[in-house]
């Protein structure tokens, strides 16, 4: 390929929007051009990247014996009503209606579609298991698309749907999927970690992330370097000591204004850690109470996980309403029994603690459990630094990283609402035990960069660089140099080398310059003076490193040097 008659373009300009590193990097290299707000045009250099990765993809998938198919990106609501998804899913679901007012979606997912392609022809367990995957553009209507592709609203993802007779049957297809997924991150150069994880929208029993690991990742990921224990933030459990405060009697305090926490527990010259907040939510069906301790934050997962639907802090008045008071001044003593209380393990440790009165400007010190009438202990509330492994209790540590995949055992949650059945051995009717397993491919692509550059610019991992090796003539007037040039391309090219010549008419500091921008692996650079001793210069992006070969011996210097980078597998953290 010649850069000068291919559609790469950089540039200099950044705009403001553009916060992180992989962003920005991807718009003064040239590799995406915004539209709207989350939606961007793969421009061409890294669309060859992200084929690189897909063809990584389909090449671990297929040794896994799934099957490639493709589904439509624009679904009927029938499906998805069928499941439940199309009251459930929330506004991120991109709803729209043909010429004859029948409503559909651009799918965030194909967990319907598949399910009812498969529901047509399953009859028997003879049948089963079998895997498909597709690559396919979805759409989610994310509130706030920002970060590039990392969080955009339209996007390409691989996914994949299993169909099983058993459980059994399941762990072994997803014990292999999460086997696939850990081989296409080290063959695309990534260093990640695979996390517990909650199942979210998509429902089910089990779910593993794969996080990238990358400074400023969305993700915080909780690991124990000890036992191996592992989970995002949202899912991971942590181990809770046992809170004994000096006894205090039960009083209630005037505490005027003081509806924070903070601001409690230094009116009351008390610890964070003391303090029972409660928060009051709302789901489809009731209204919850849950209580945590004061330092911690409620998982919005962990919390969807016990309830079994979406639950949402609830409006001023209808805390009012129910508590009696103002936001800030709820508690667990003395609430209506007719509010269910879910007590998080952090606050049920306290022995003595502060809560809200449920009157305006007042709290309760001295506050036990056995004054609070029915409840129920669950784990609903975020790890955080500081915290204890829940199975070995050593100190956990905290990493940022990008979800890039993420795998769940789904069961028979679709398969039941949309009667998707078959034959036992014994001829009794079943649903269909399922499994489903994504992996954004323009999201991984970006994660690369995010982990890989510096200060120069993208240093791209051989396996997905947009070409593995640029030819660099820096004496475009020299006609040795540019015939010497075009013989080193035409010989890489030869030997399977993804090559691209810089042969436009720019000085060469302006070559280097973007060159290093675009990160590819390696440079191949001719110049007047070596070429009069019969050498040019290799240098590796990653390092800067540079070494003279002689012209002869040039595509096997390069061949030999790509083969080594292309076999160095990072180890992840599992």
């Amino acid at each position: 390929m010649r850069w000068s008659r291919y559609y790469l373009f950089t540039s200099k300009e950044v705009p403001k929007e553009a916060e992180i590193a992989s962003h920005k990097l991807m718009i003064r290299a040239g590799l995406i051009r915004k539209h709207s707000a989350g939606i961007y045009s793969y421009l061409p250099a890294l669309w060859r990247s992200i084929q690189k990765f897909s063809n990584i993809v389909r090449e671990e998938l297929d040794r896994k014996g799934a099957v490639e198919l493709q589904m439509p990106a624009v679904q009927p609501a029938e499906l998805w009503k069928e499941s439940g998804r199309w009251y459930e899913y929330g506004k991120e679901l991109l709803r729209i209606k043909d010429r004859h007012n029948r409503d559909f979606c651009f799918g965030p997912t194909h967990e319907e579609i598949v399910t009812a392609i498969t529901r047509a022809d399953i009859r028997s367990y003879k049948q089963l298991p079998f895997n498909l995957y597709q690559i396919q553009v979805k759409f989610r209507d994310e509130i706030r698309p920002r970060f590039g592709l990392l969080r955009a609203r339209e996007f390409i993802m691989k996914d994949a749907y299993s169909f099983h007779s058993t459980r059994e049957s399941l762990d072994e297809t997803y014990n292999d999927m999460r086997d696939a997924y850990s081989r296409i991150l080290e063959r695309s150069g990534f260093k990640f970690s695979v996390v517990e994880a909650a199942t979210g929208a998509i429902g089910g029993s089990v779910s593993h992330e794969f996080v990238v690991f990358a400074d400023h990742g969305e993700s915080l990921v909780i690991t124990c370097p000890k036992c191996g224990y592992a989970a995002n933030v949202e899912k991971a459990s942590f181990y809770i000591e046992p809170k004994k405060y000096n006894k205090v009697n039960f009083e209630i305090v005037p505490t005027p204004g003081k509806s924070r926490v903070k601001e409690v527990a230094d009116f009351l010259g008390v610890s964070t850690d003391s303090i029972v907040k409660t928060l009051i939510y709302k789901t489809p069906e009731k209204l919850i109470a849950v209580a945590v301790a004061g330092d911690r934050e409620v998982s919005e997962e962990k919390l969807r996980g016990v309830l079994g639907t979406q639950g949402e802090l609830a409006d001023d008045k209808t805390i009012e309403d129910i508590t009696n008071a103002p936001v800030g001044f709820a508690g667990p003593v003395g609430l209506s029994e007719e509010i269910e209380l879910l007590v998080d393990k952090s606050a049920a440790a306290i022995e003595y603690f502060v809560c809200g009165a449920n009157k305006k400007d007042a709290h309760i010190v001295g506050a036990t459990w056995d004054k609070v009438g029915k409840f129920k202990i669950v784990d609903i509330a975020e790890a955080k630094k500081g915290d204890k492994c829940v199975r070995c209790k050593s100190l956990l540590k905290v990493y940022r990283g990008i979800e890039v995949g993420h795998i769940f055992k789904l069961g028979t949650k679709y398969s039941e609402a949309m009667k998707c059945y078959f034959l036992d051995k014994d001829g009794k009717s079943k649903p269909v035990v399922m499994g489903c397993y994504g992996l954004g491919i323009g999201r991984s692509v970006a994660a690369a960069i995010e982990q890989h550059h510096d200060d120069k610019g993208i240093v791209w991992p051989v396996a997905i660089a947009p070409f593995e090796c640029v030819v660099m003539p820096l004496n475009t007037d020299n006609t040795t140099v540019v015939s010497e040039a075009e013989s080193i391309y035409s010989q890489l090219k030869e030997k399977g080398i993804d090559t691209i010549i810089d042969d436009r008419d720019e000085r060469a500091g302006f070559k280097f310059k973007d060159s290093d921008l675009l990160g590819f692996p390696l440079k191949v650079i001719v110049g007047a003076k070596t070429i009069k001793e019969g050498k040019v210069e290799i240098e590796l992006r990653k390092d800067g490193s540079r070494l003279e070969v002689k012209t002869s011996d040039v595509v096997s210097k390069v061949g030999e040097i790509l083969s080594d980078h292309k076999n160095l597998s990072l180890v992840s953290v599992r």
